[in-house]
């Protein structure tokens, strides 16, 4: 942050908690959360939560605001062809339900609903992958009031695109606590590519925390790791960088967790609800200030305060879940450190070692309480295992003995992975909302009660008050049942009693008087949401959609050697990688090579900007390594852009810009706001199958390619996959790792090839080779006026086959023949089967 000028502590940031179904919702109100994000069956990335429905939503919403709570809708999975207007109603309709804000990640529903629910409040998902200046500019274009910053982003940089953001009348959100993607979110095709399963649909497998073991091709050996899972990040922790977040302007500060539990949600927000509150509360000891200036400190860099949780609170943070804490990105850690490559799941908290196992039984020395209902984790020179705890019988001297009939042996670890103690006792009234009230009981009045909450309040009158007839009622009755709530949500602290002297009343004439006005203090406090009324929607302005004769063979190519092979090959467009383009950056077959580069790139190749780039910095790899991609694209001249931000600034510039797949366009509103925005085509995704590219073909209004050959890339990671091999510089430009091909392999023998760029950020690709070549008289049926081949695994020979085949296939689709004979040993991706 030493680049920065300070304002004083920032200002007190909300802290937002998952909902994945109605008991979470309970747990993060009870907690203390400010919000919750929370999703319906459809449309979120957490479609294996509970969630909700239509139905519940509305409930759901009246909890939360009763008590001061913000309710979000996660809308923000990729949105086929077919799916627009369904997403659109379910927003609709979720607003009227009192959804405070949507989280989006399609860039079409962001600006269809900025035009047909303007009082909505839009927030960008951290699918939409804004990590720069440029997406900044881009998501506030769409008219957003929030954003959530990619994970892969360091404090320094959360700040810089803060201050930006609120320059464009923006709010900024970031995650503090729960799992961690290995891949820059909204990019993730592993899932879908292996499983069908889509990460961008909600429904991610987590092939990432699978085993899998590195592999040098060129040694044709396994390389040792420190384990077996070398895509399981730990998870996030920044509990000590709250004072940093929050004076770096965050006005959100995001758990993660819609797939935990109850007990999960209540644990995590309760330990970050005290944390906040107490930075906040000392504001000027958690300040982060500039450094005197010395000989030896230089002026401008800062004193770096950290919270410390109690060892009580670190400890409720790691038995809720925990495969390890880290800060990650956020303190600029990306290597082997911010990785579990020794397991992918829970580890919990260590309570104690084996003393002894006998007889169906074994003793524990345990470190701390074992109680009934607690899941204990054994772990052997054999594996590990669950078990939980059914009975405890105690033993000499601290040591606890349980029934356990499986094999340990003496000394073995044991963890406890879940506390019964921390159970989460459902209470839909709970928290109680405080509530002030009056009674007053004079003889000849009507029964008067006033209630009031928040700055909302009732009053109602009931019969006239009577003098008793036998016994007469005291001040002290009066309270008393006043004070009986019973299924009410709210608490009475405080109340007023006025009563005459002699006065009779039926109690059950207080009970219902008072629920009375107690329901319509509800209805006061919850009356904006029901006046809200959904506004007309107009038809929108369309392009007419673009046709196309022709069909033009794109090639993407990392070294000049194919460049210049597909060239002569026949390609029509060759694209060429920033991050290749640099003299001793080309990389062939998925290995830098120098001798791809004996010759230079063809004229005229077309720029492809990374799918990642940072802004510079001394936190950013493109900072530290001396890379600015942007210093390639020229205004007139075509450029392949792979993220929002990218999409804007290349438009601004003057370039043609060609929409890349990894910008997630898949509908109709998606592409139309691409061409808004600039776009002269689009390069759909991996994702479509050619029923839904055909149904996009129709009314497209702009271009449409598709990739048609190569290998799929499945992933784009900050931390370099080729670190597990051991210690790493970080000197990307002279790294002998980079100089051999490397892949994963996985427990079914497919290997799936792994190459860094000179950032240091790797690029894991599909085990098969795609191939749709023999399609290609179907796609261009469908629309598609382009098609590419992606060379970035292949060799010249490979190269110059695979254009000649793309260009045969297209030439006599256009001249009316039959097509190209279908590959063997290759996928067709989804063209055929689509994704879930």
């Amino acid at each position: 942050m030493s680049d920065m000028q300070h304002e004083p502590f920032g200002a007190r940031p909300e802290l937002l908690a998952p909902a994945g179904n109605a008991e979470c919702l309970h747990a993060a109100v009870c907690a203390g959360a400010d919000a919750v994000y929370l999703g319906v069956e459809s449309f979120n990335a957490r479609r294996g939560a509970d969630n909700f429905t239509l139905e519940t939503l509305a409930s759901a919403c009246d909890y939360a605001h009763l008590r001061g709570v913000s309710a979000y809708l996660t809308l923000n999975t990729a949105i086929l062809p077919n799916e627009a207007d369904e997403a659109m109603e379910l927003a609709r309709q979720a607003y009227r339900a009192g959804i405070d804000a949507f989280i989006v990640q399609d860039i079409g529903i962001a600006a269809e609903l900025g035009r047909t629910l303007p009082e909505a409040r839009v927030h960008i998902s951290t699918q939409m992958n804004t990590h720069s200046a440029a997406g900044i500019e881009a998501v506030a274009a769409l008219g957003a009031k929030r954003v959530t910053l990619a994970r892969e982003l360091a404090c320094e940089e959360v700040e810089r695109l803060t201050a930006l953001a609120a320059q464009r009348g923006m709010e900024t959100e970031t995650f503090v606590h729960g799992a961690l993607c290995v891949c820059y979110s909204g990019q993730c095709f592993m899932s879908s590519m292996i499983g069908g399963r889509s990460a961008n649909r909600g429904l991610c497998a987590q092939a990432c925390r699978l085993p899998y073991t590195l592999h040098n091709k060129a040694l044709r050996k396994t390389l040792d790791a420190p384990g077996e899972h070398l895509l399981s990040p730990k998870d996030l922790c920044a509990i000590e960088l709250l004072p940093m977040l929050v004076q770096a302007g965050v006005a959100s500060l995001k758990i993660e967790g819609r797939m935990k539990s109850a007990e999960y949600v209540y644990a995590v927000v309760s330990v970050y609800r005290r944390a906040l509150d107490e930075v906040l509360a000392d504001r000027q000891r958690f300040e982060v200030r500039e450094k005197a200036a010395s000989d030896a400190q230089p002026v401008g860099e800062l004193s770096v305060v950290r919270y410390e949780a109690s060892a009580g609170d670190s400890q409720t943070l790691a038995e809720a879940f925990s495969r390890g804490f880290t800060t990650a990105y956020l303190e600029g850690r990306r290597g082997n450190d911010i990785m579990s490559y020794g397991r992918p799941n829970n580890r919990g908290v260590f309570i104690g070692r084996v003393t002894q196992a006998r007889d169906g039984s074994v003793e524990i020395a345990a470190e701390d309480e074992i109680v009934e209902g607690d899941v204990l984790e054994f772990w052997t020179n054999k594996g590990h295992f669950a078990y939980p705890v059914e009975r405890i019988e105690p033993a000499k001297g601290g040591v606890v003995r349980v029934p356990l009939t499986k094999k340990v042996g003496k000394g073995d670890r044991v963890f406890r992975v879940r506390s019964a103690a921390a159970k989460f006792a459902d209470d839909a009234n709970e928290p109680r909302i405080p509530v002030s009230g009056s009674v007053s009981l004079r003889i000849g009045k009507p029964l008067a009660m006033r209630f009031s909450s928040g700055g909302f309040s009732s009053e109602l009158e009931g019969a006239v008050v009577e003098a008793a007839r036998t016994k007469s009622v005291s001040e002290e009755e009066v309270r008393e049942h006043v004070d009986r709530l019973g299924n009410l949500p709210f608490e009475l602290v405080d109340l007023e009693v006025d009563v005459d002297e002699g006065v009779g009343v039926g109690f059950s004439q207080l009970h219902k008087l008072r629920t009375r006005a107690l329901k319509q203090l509800e209805e006061a406090m919850l009356e904006r949401y029901r006046e809200r009324k959904l506004p007309r929607i107009e038809s929108r302005s369309s392009k007419p959609p673009y046709r196309s004769n022709r069909c033009d063979v794109a090639v993407f190519a990392t070294n000049p050697a194919c460049a210049r092979a597909a060239k002569r090959a026949g390609a029509d467009l060759i694209f060429v990688p920033a991050l290749n383009y640099k003299r001793g950056e080309a990389v062939i077959a998925g290995q830098v090579s120098g001798t791809a580069e004996q010759a230079g790139y063809p004229k005229q190749v077309a720029i492809a900007l990374p799918t990642v780039d940072h802004d510079l910095s001394d936190q950013s790899r493109e900072g530290v390594v001396g890379f600015d991609p942007w210093s390639y694209v020229k205004p007139g001249k075509p450029v392949l852009v792979e993220n929002l931000g990218q999409l804007a600034r290349a438009a601004e510039l003057g370039s043609v810009v060609e929409a890349g797949p990894h910008i997630p366009l898949l509908n109709r509103l998606a592409l139309e706001s691409a061409a808004e925005l600039g776009a002269k085509r689009v390069w759909l995704s991996p994702e479509l199958s050619l029923h839904q590219i055909e149904a996009l073909g129709k009314d497209s209004p702009v271009p449409l390619g598709l990739t048609i050959m190569g290998s799929q890339e499945l992933m784009v990671t900050e931390h370099c996959l080729l670190m597990s091999q051991g210690p790493c510089s970080e000197e990307c430009a002279s790294c002998a790792r980079r100089k051999s091909p490397h892949y994963l392999k996985d427990r079914k023998g497919y290997e799936f090839p792994v190459v860094t760029d000179c950032c240091g950020r790797s690029h894991l690709y599909n085990a098969v080779s795609l191939d749709v070549a023999h399609a290609v008289p179907d796609l261009i049926d469908a629309g598609v006026s382009a098609v590419m081949v992606d060379t970035a695994l292949m060799n010249v020979e490979e190269t110059t086959k695979a254009v000649q085949r793309a260009v045969r296939a297209r030439d006599i689709a256009l001249s009316g023949g039959n097509r190209v004979a279908k590959a063997g040993d290759v996928t067709s991706g989804h063209l055929f089967r689509g994704v879930k």
